[in-house]
């Protein structure tokens, strides 16, 4: 009685060992955020969402406030620069030679969470 026990007691800690990472809660909702506006999401769809819904990219991640605000706080001008130029990682024009820097701005305000204005 004692070894099945002890088995059953073993057999718990092996299937709470779960060596798979969890997903963080940023990185789930990154992954289903989308513009509100049609047009703002499918440029959002093709170009932003390959990094910034994926952690391993290691872009900031959309709807993930604390990654985002020491962004944000560089101001307009500097996230524009990042966007339209390139920096770090982030390829020029974020993959969307097509877009505006008004349509750069309110993609950073929908994946900081914050109004972005110049």
């Amino acid at each position: 009685m004692r070894r099945i026990a002890l088995l059953l007691a073993l057999l718990g800690l092996l299937t709470a060992c779960d060596d798979k990472p969890k997903p963080r809660p940023e990185s789930a909702s990154a992954a289903t955020a989308m513009p509100a506006d049609p047009a703002l999401a499918q440029v959002y769809d093709t170009s932003c969402k390959l990094c910034h819904a994926n952690p391993a990219s290691g872009a900031p991640l959309t709807g993930d406030r604390s990654a985002w605000s020491p962004r944000v706080a560089q101001g307009a001008d500097t996230l524009l620069d990042h966007s339209i130029n390139g920096y770090n990682g982030m390829p020029p024009m974020g993959l969307c030679m097509q877009c505006s820097e008004e349509q750069f701005l309110a993609l950073i305000s929908f994946m900081s969470g914050t109004q972005i204005q110049q």
